[in-house]
C-alpha cells in the first residue's frame, strides 16, 4: 500500500450518504465484499452475528452486533505481511465479562457527564454513575452492552453493513426514544468510513462515537503503542480535574506536553509527572479541540504511524473535538485475540466527538437533540503502510 499525502484532502466519497452506497451493488464480480457469521449467543439465547468487510488490498474489517462493534482490522505493514490492529477478545464471552469498551459503540452520551446530572428544558435528569461519581459512555448499560440488529449488508464499490438500536424513553436515564442506525464500510482505497445517526421523539441529548483502540504493531506484539508517532492539529485542548471533568477553560497547547501539532512519539512525554494533567489522567485522556462546530463534512483530526511497519491511518470527522486517550488503565488483567495480557500503553484512543459535558458547559455548545431533527458522526479512517514520518 502507498502512504498517503499528509494534507487534510476531503475523502472523495464522503458527500454520498452510505445507506445510498449500499443500493450501488455492482453487476459485476465485487473487489470489495462481505461475509456474514456467527460470533455466539447472549444468556438469553439471541444469537450474535460477525459481520467482516474485505477489500482487494488485504484490509478486513469485522463488525459485531453486540455493541455494534469493531471487532477486528486486519491490514499489511509496509513489506505487505498482515496483522490485527485493535484490540478486543476472540470470543463474546470476554465482551460480556469485561467489555473495556473494545471497538465498542458508545452512546447515548460518549465520555463524561459531572455527577451523571444534566438540565434539559429546566428538568434535571440523573443517569448512572459508573466513574468516579460521574456518567461514563451512556451509563452502566450503554450503547457498548446491548444487542443491535444487522439491517443491510452491501458489496461492490465499498463492502458495508448497517445496524441499528432502538434506545427507549428513560433508558439509562435519558429522555426520547432514540433510534440510532450505526454504517461502516471499507472501499478500495482502504477507508474505512463510520457513519452514526439519531433521531428521537422527544428532547434529549446525543454523543455517539467509536471506541477502538490501536496498536499498529499489531494487538499481539510486543511492543506497546508508545512508540506510535501522533499529529493532532489543534491549537487548544481542554484541562480537566482530578476526576476528569473538564473546568471548562480552553488551554493552548503550545510549549505543554499536549502539543501534537508536529509529529511526536506517544511515549516521549507521557509520562512528565510535573504535569498536573498527566498526573489526573495517568497519562493522557484529554480532549483536544479541533474547531468551534459540527461540520457539515469530515475534516482532519489526527494522524497516527507505528514506525517499524509503517502501518498508519489519518483520521477524519465532522466532529469539533477529539478525546485522545493512551491505554492507561488497561492492568494486565484482559487477555486479549492473541493471548497476551493487555497492559498500560498498549494502544491508543481517538475519539471523534462533542466536548465532554458539554450538556453542563453551555461555553462548549449544545449536545440537545429535538425531534424532527437528526445526529450524525461521520468518522473516516484511510490506512496506510509507508515510510516513516
Amino acid at each position: 500500500m502507498s502512504r498517503r499525502p499528509r494534507s487534510a484532502t476531503l475523502f472523495g466519497a464522503v458527500s454520498m450518504s452510505l445507506i445510498g452506497a449500499m443500493s450501488l451493488l455492482s453487476a459485476t464480480a465485487s473487489a470489495a465484499e462481505y461475509a456474514r457469521a456467527s460470533f455466539g449467543k447472549l444468556p438469553d439465547g439471541r444469537s450474535v452475528e460477525k459481520v467482516t468487510l474485505s477489500n482487494s488490498k488485504g484490509v478486513t474489517a469485522s463488525i459485531i452486533a453486540y455493541g455494534a462493534a469493531l471487532q477486528s482490522l486486519t491490514m499489511p505493514d509496509r513489506h505487505g505481511k498482515p496483522a490485527d490492529v485493535t484490540l478486543g477478545y476472540p470470543s463474546l464471552e470476554g465482551y460480556l465479562t469485561k467489555s473495556e469498551y473494545f471497538g465498542a459503540t458508545v452512546g447515548r452520551f460518549a465520555n463524561r457527564l459531572a455527577d451523571g446530572r444534566f438540565k434539559l428544558d429546566g428538568k434535571t435528569y440523573q443517569t448512572p454513575q459508573n466513574d468516579h461519581g460521574n456518567s461514563l459512555h451512556g451509563g452502566e448499560r450503554g450503547f457498548d452492552k446491548v444487542l443491535w440488529e444487522v439491517v443491510g449488508v452491501g458489496q461492490g464499490d465499498a463492502a458495508s453493513v448497517r445496524l441499528r438500536y432502538v434506545s427507549p424513553d428513560g433508558d439509562q436515564g435519558y429522555p426520547g426514544t432514540l433510534t440510532v442506525f450505526a454504517t461502516y464500510a471499507l472501499n478500495e482505497a482502504n477507508e474505512l468510513r463510520i457513519e452514526y445517526t439519531a433521531t428521537t421523539d422527544k428532547p434529549t441529548i446525543a454523543n455517539i462515537t467509536n471506541h477502538a483502540y490501536w496498536n499498529l504493531a499489531g494487538e499481539g506484539a510486543a511492543v506497546a503503542a508508545m512508540g506510535h508517532v501522533l499529529t493532532i492539529p489543534a491549537e487548544h485542548y481542554t484541562p480537566v480535574n482530578d476526576k476528569l471533568i473538564p473546568t471548562g477553560k480552553l488551554q493552548p497547547v503550545a510549549s505543554t506536553v499536549f502539543d501534537f501539532r508536529k509529529p511526536v512519539a506517544i511515549g516521549a512525554r507521557v509520562r512528565e509527572a510535573r504535569e498536573p494533567q498527566i498526573v489526573f489522567g495517568k497519562g493522557y485522556d484529554h480532549n483536544f479541540v479541533i474547531a468551534k462546530d459540527v461540520a457539515k463534512e469530515p475534516r482532519l483530526l489526527a494522524r497516527v504511524q507505528e514506525p517499524t511497519s509503517g502501518r498508519g491511518f489519518e483520521l477524519l470527522s465532522n466532529q469539533p473535538a477529539l478525546q485522545f486517550y493512551s491505554g492507561n488503565f488497561l492492568d494486565g488483567s484482559v487477555i486479549g485475540k492473541s493471548g497476551r495480557a493487555y497492559r498500560q500503553g498498549d494502544a491508543l484512543v481517538l475519539e471523534p466527538q462533542l466536548f465532554p459535558d458539554t450538556p453542563n458547559q453551555p461555553q462548549f455548545g449544545s449536545a440537545r437533540l429535538d425531534p424532527g431533527a437528526s445526529y450524525r458522526n461521520v468518522i473516516v479512517y484511510r490506512f496506510f503502510a509507508g515510510e516513516t514520518p
